[in-house]
C-alpha cells in the first residue's frame, strides 16, 4: 500500500526518516510499507547464505537487508531476501554510506527472493523483469507455498527458466558446485523437532 502522494526521488527515499521503525521499498516512485518477514523467509535465505558460505563465496559479497535500484515507471529500490555480489559490485559497495546498489554499480551476481503468500506477483511478475532490466545473471525464486525452487538465468537478453521440487538437485548456471535439493532449500524453513 503506497504511503505517499507525490512520487519521491531516489534520494528523498534515501534520506526518508518517519520516526518509526518501519521498513519500506520504493516501487514505482511511491513509498510501500514492508510487512515483517515471517520466520520461514528468514530460515530459508539464511540456510542459503551458509551454504553459499560453505562453497567459498567471500562473507562480504553476501548480503540480507541491501537494496538494488530497478528499472520501473518511476524508480524503485528492491530489497531481495539475500544478494550474492560480484567482487566488482562488493568494491562499488564499499564504503557506500547506505547498503543500496545504484545504477551505476555492477548489479549482483545472484539475488534470492523467498515468495511470501499473496505476494506471488511481486516476485514472479514484477521483479523478474526488474531484474532483468539490470542484467542480473541469476535469479530464485523460492516458493515454499507451491513447493518449488525457480532458477533464471539471463541468457541472451532473457531470463531462461528451470523448475526444482521434491528431491530434484538444483542446478545453479553460477554455483555449479552447489549440492542442494529443492526440499532442503524449502525444509531449511522448518525447525528439527529432537526427541
Amino acid at each position: 500500500m503506497p504511503l505517499t502522494t507525490k512520487p519521491m526521488t531516489l534520494e528523498e527515499y534515501l534520506n526518508y526518516d518517519d520516526g518509526t521503525d518501519a521498513h519500506y521499498e520504493l516501487v514505482n516512485g511511491e513509498l510501500v510499507v514492508m510487512p515483517p518477514e515471517s520466520t520461514l523467509n528468514i530460515r530459508i535465505a539464511t540456510f542459503l547464505l551458509s551454504q553459499f558460505l560453505q562453497l567459498g563465496v567471500p562473507f562480504y559479497c553476501l548480503m540480507t537487508k541491501a537494496q538494488i535500484v530497478v528499472s520501473g515507471a518511476r524508480v524503485t529500490a528492491r530489497e531481495p531476501d539475500l544478494m550474492v555480489l560480484s567482487e566488482e559490485a562488493a568494491v562499488a559497495l564499499d564504503g557506500a554510506n547506505q547498503c543500496l546498489i545504484t545504477f551505476d554499480m555492477p548489479p549482483p551476481a545472484l539475488v534470492v527472493e523467498v515468495v511470501s503468500p499473496k505476494q506471488e506477483d511481486r516476485d514472479y511478475r514484477f521483479k523478474r523483469t526488474e531484474y532483468a532490466g539490470r542484467q542480473i545473471p541469476e535469479y530464485w525464486i523460492v516458493d515454499p507455498i507451491a513447493a518449488k525452487v525457480t532458477v533464471l538465468q539471463w541468457v541472451k537478453g532473457l531470463y531462461e527458466e528451470q523448475v526444482f521440487q521434491g528431491d530434484t538437485v538444483i542446478v545453479s548456471p553460477l554455483y555449479s558446485s552447489l549440492n542442494l535439493t529443492a526440499n532442503q532449500v524449502l525444509r531449511a524453513g522448518a525447525p528439527k523437532i529432537v526427541e
